[in-house]
């Protein structure tokens, strides 16, 4: 079974969805999830990672793997999910997120192809040389409120979160970006509910996109993203380190590693994301 929905959460209120049919959801996508000119990537992403928690028989995201094809907006959406494969110890299925359009056609959003499992049943076996990223405590960092009001134009995704943004890597929001491609913070709900794997989906792409460590700013629409979730986290804030080494014909790639309290990496991701455009910062 899937995790329960937090209670009172609006993280889960607004990636809540109903069965229509089997396989078949319906979700009701909030405007409060916005950045510049579209709902949030990840907000989309666990929208539809909860309908998949649903479909499939395995509770936890391990990898899923989202294409985006147009903007998602406000408004009632569709979710068709397909069981592709189950197994013992995980299943994979698919899901097509859809909406309508002005002239009532239907306009596919996001296609997703996902494998779930249990991640409490996993060992507690780490080897690694990862190490989680070395900031300052909450308190001394940066939060929306510190900085320029212009710098993310009409984006309400900012009132849902609780984003603290190391100093160090911050300069960009004064005009004054390091050119190295990296962003560190805290990470956190507003409404201080606890992480969980779903909202790991959300984590890896809430933070501002590494490209304005670059001096590029503006709106850096994913097109795709794959998330691979490595543990349920601990309570308490999380620590979310992304970088791009790599801008070149109007893309980039973007790699995250989230942390939680207990100094685990609970969840990886990379995305290809479009370089922000001239006539995207009109």
């Amino acid at each position: 079974m899937a995790q329960a929905p937090t209670a009172g959460s609006e993280f889960d209120r607004d990636t809540a969805v109903t069965s229509r049919a089997p396989g078949v959801y319906e979700a009701d996508l909030s405007p409060g999830w916005s950045i510049l000119k579209a709902l949030n990537g990840g907000y989309v992403l666990a929208t539809a990672g909860r309908a998949l928690g649903l479909a499939l028989p395995h509770p936890d995201p391990f990898t899923v793997s989202a294409h985006f094809l147009t903007p998602s907006a406000p408004g009632p959406a569709v979710i068709r999910t397909e069981t592709v494969r189950t197994g013992r110890t995980v299943s994979t299925g698919q899901a097509a997120l859809t909406q309508f359009a002005e002239d009532g056609s239907e306009v596919e959003r996001v296609r997703v192809l996902a494998t779930y499992g249990d991640l409490g049943a996993l060992t507690d076996e780490v080897r690694t040389n990862a190490k989680p990223p070395a900031m300052p405590p909450p308190e001394e960092c940066f939060g929306s409120s510190d900085g320029p009001t212009d710098v993310f134009g009409d984006s309400t995704l900012l009132g849902r979160l609780d984003v603290r943004m190391d100093p160090a890597t911050s300069g960009w929001a004064i005009g004054k970006p390091t050119g190295t491609g990296e962003l560190r913070g805290w990470f956190g709900l507003a409404d201080g509910r606890d992480p969980d794997p779903l909202s790991l989906l959300l984590a890896v792409d809430a933070l501002p996109p590494a490209a304005f460590d670059l001096g590029v700013s503006g709106w850096t629409p994913t097109v795709e993203l794959t998330v691979h979730v490595r543990a349920r986290p601990a309570s308490g804030p999380l620590r979310v380190a992304i970088a791009t080494r790599n801008l070149a014909g109007g893309f980039l790639e973007e790699d995250a590693e989230v942390w939680d309290s207990a100094d685990r990496l609970v969840a990886q991701s990379r995305q290809l994301a479009r370089a922000p455009r001239a006539k995207d910062l009109a």
